[in-house]
């Protein structure tokens, strides 16, 4: 029998550290093309190296962003410092920009994320528990330009700059398509915006799981207010169900792969030519992908196996391309002087208020339709103002509670998808 070897990103590390070795040394001698097959071999190598760490790192993990955020700063950092090479900012560029490898990664996170739930979920959630997202949105609004107007800011710069990243859904799905739209709206460069995003939502993330924490010992105190873990009080259930298992061939693959193209071409058509206004109000092409890809899965127009398809590709990109794409966000679109910038008192001040708006909020409105106020609070609002995925796992983790995953993922995935399309809606007054 073989032993085990050690894998790095499920490969065998001696085969994975030969090729790194020769990427590596391209790279030095400047001979990697800047076409698409070099972009793969010096994005992913270096993707995998710093996600691979990132994820070893003892709280940071945890707790603040784990291999994504370490790939994004270190790359920014050795950017701003200079050290990167000239011939992997090209190709970074390309990635990113040139090759539109990023409309790509967003189209296959919007419509494989909104089609890979749960028709049933999908429809009896938006009922009761959507509403609740809205209400702990509308509270971090509320409370953070309260909390801007005490240090000179507007209430529109506190909305997009602020509430929009920290309540966006994550990195990958949120803060990297909304700083996309903010330029396809506003037609202003996105890097500057993204970078202060990505610097903001790190900080809103570590305050999500710190008041995770405090809200499992609010529950401790106040027994009557927590389901420990029930998010329903009894006689009011949403019932939630769990998508069939498909057998996925490579053919559902295929067709997913162009479905999603589909939606994003259709999504085009209708922004560019049909209905580019909606009362004198620009609406991307981004936004339209939402709109479609949800109403698609609700009136059930995709047949299952091509849904679980694209939730197959989805998971893909957020799973095993979100290190390589903060690779690219971190060398191509970061500026490293804004970043800095943000670690101010007035900013965490504002972030502590707009999580602190989000859990209020949603537990306020878990507590009118007949939700428990700490499991609204931490699905709701906390899920919200996390960094996706792996925030969802650092919250429920630390708030003891991790049977919410579903509820977590609802607001991650159509919650994040929310905020994109009002983000849409904002960007106009910029």
């Amino acid at each position: 029998m073989e032993k085990n070897i050690f894998k790095i990103y499920g490969i065998e590390w001696p085969v994975f550290l030969f090729f790194a070795v020769v990427i590596f040394a391209a790279i030095g001698w400047g001979i990697v093309p800047n076409q698409l097959i070099g972009a793969i071999a010096v994005m992913f190598t270096l993707g995998i190296v710093l996600g691979e760490i990132g994820e070893r790192i003892p709280v940071w993990n945890k707790y603040c962003g784990g291999g994504a955020i370490l790939a994004f700063l270190v790359c920014g950092f050795f950017t701003f410092k200079g050290w990167m090479p000239e011939g992997v900012v090209a190709i970074s560029k390309g990635w990113m920009s040139d090759y539109s490898f990023l409309n790509l990664f967003i189209a296959f996170l919007v419509v494989g994320s909104l089609l890979g739930l749960d028709r049933d979920l999908l429809v009896k959630s938006s009922a009761l528990y959507l509403p609740a997202i809205l209400a702990g949105l509308a509270g971090a609004g509320l409370l953070g330009v309260i909390g801007g107007l005490l240090f000179g800011k507007s209430p529109v710069e506190i909305l997009t700059a602020y509430v929009l990243p920290i309540m966006g859904g994550g990195a990958g799905a949120g803060a990297v398509p909304m700083a996309q739209v903010y330029e396809d709206v506003t037609g202003q460069d996105s890097s500057g915006y993204l970078s202060f995003a990505l610097a903001i939502l790190a900080v809103g993330n570590i305050v999500s799981v710190a008041f995770a924490v405090v809200l499992n010992i609010v529950g401790e105190f106040m027994p009557a207010w927590t389901g420990k873990g029930d998010l329903v009080k009894k006689g009011k259930n949403i019932e939630i169900k769990k998508a069939q298992e498909i057998h996925l061939t490579m053919d559902d693959i295929a067709a997913a792969i162009f479905l999603t193209a589909g939606f994003f071409i259709l999504s085009q058509v209708v922004a560019q030519k049909i209905l580019p206004l909606i009362l004198g109000v620009a609406i991307p092409n981004f936004a339209y992908l939402i709109i479609f890809a949800a109403l698609a899965n609700v009136f059930n127009l995709i047949p299952a196996n091509l849904k679980a398809g694209a939730q197959k590709c989805q998971q893909f990109c957020g799973n095993k391309l979100i290190w390589i794409q903060m690779v690219g966000c971190g060398i191509t679109l970061i500026d490293f002087n804004e970043m800095l910038g943000v670690l101010r008192f007035d900013n965490l001040l504002i972030t502590v208020l707009i999580v602190l708006g989000a859990v209020l909020g949603s537990a306020l409105f878990g507590m009118l339709v007949g939700f428990f106020p700490v499991e609204s609070a931490i699905t709701a609002g906390l899920c919200m103002a996390n960094m996706g995925g792996a925030g969802d796992l650092a919250v429920l983790g630390a708030a003891k509670r991790m049977d919410l995953m579903s509820y977590a993922q609802i607001s991650s995935r159509i919650g994040g998808a929310m905020v994109l399309l009002i983000g849409s809606l904002i960007f106009q007054f910029l």
